[in-house]
């Protein structure tokens, strides 16, 4: 038995931190493209703008602020969530130093679909961990719990509040924010049940049901 929970564990810290490296990566290819980010990024590109900060960095300082507004909502964070500050900006800033822009429509429509579908295999693989939710998820969750607004609106709000900072500071939006916004809610959830891990007591797997909380940004 402890064998399986020793091998359960080492499956979901394997999964949360390749599935927080490969979302850093997705999104670097995003930028590269430069036709469109997700919503989130959207602000981070933007306030990197502004600052001279790197975008990763930026990723990282504005996670940061989001997790600190979990306390008046009376969140909890978990492994997830503090990694997920810690990891991603890190992970995008290295694979921006790696991969340049791209030159020519075929490559950049390449870029942008290599980076969605990389993007939903990575919120599959670190939210079927079951460390926690990133910050930002956590703090739509915190507002619907405080406000008893749904889910969806409170959620809507925010991202059309961070998409419309973000573009007035100078981040990219365009056709790639708009295919993202459609197209990753389906693949996380068919990347979810792909890496649903099985628990240790009875060799069954949790699997998400309905639209997961973490069709963003990082998200």
């Amino acid at each position: 038995m402890a064998n399986v929970v020793s091998s359960v564990m080492t499956r979901r810290l394997t999964q949360l931190y390749g599935g927080l490296v490969l979302y850093g990566g997705s999104s670097a290819l995003l930028v590269r493209s430069g036709l469109g980010l997700e919503p989130w990024n959207v602000l981070h590109q933007g306030i990197a703008g502004r600052t001279g900060l790197s975008m990763g960095l930026v990723l990282t300082l504005v996670g940061a602020a989001v997790l600190l507004l979990w306390i008046p909502l009376r969140q909890r964070p978990g492994l997830g969530t503090v990694s997920n500050v810690l990891v991603i900006g890190a992970a995008m800033d290295t694979a921006l130093a790696l991969v340049p822009d791209a030159r020519g429509v075929v490559l950049r429509v390449a870029l942008l679909v290599a980076g969605i579908v990389l993007n939903g295999a990575a919120t599959g693989l670190y939210i079927a961990a079951r460390f926690g939710p990133g910050p930002r998820d956590g703090l739509m969750t915190g507002l619907h719990a405080r406000t008893g607004l749904s889910v969806r609106l409170v959620r809507t709000a925010v991202e059309i509040t961070v998409v419309a900072t973000g573009f007035a500071l100078g981040g990219t939006v365009g056709v790639g924010t708009l295919l993202y916004a459609l197209s990753i809610g389906p693949l996380a959830q068919v990347f979810l049940r792909l890496f649903a891990v099985p628990t240790a007591s009875a060799g069954s797997t949790v699997v998400a049901a309905g639209q997961p909380r973490r069709a963003i940004l990082p998200r």
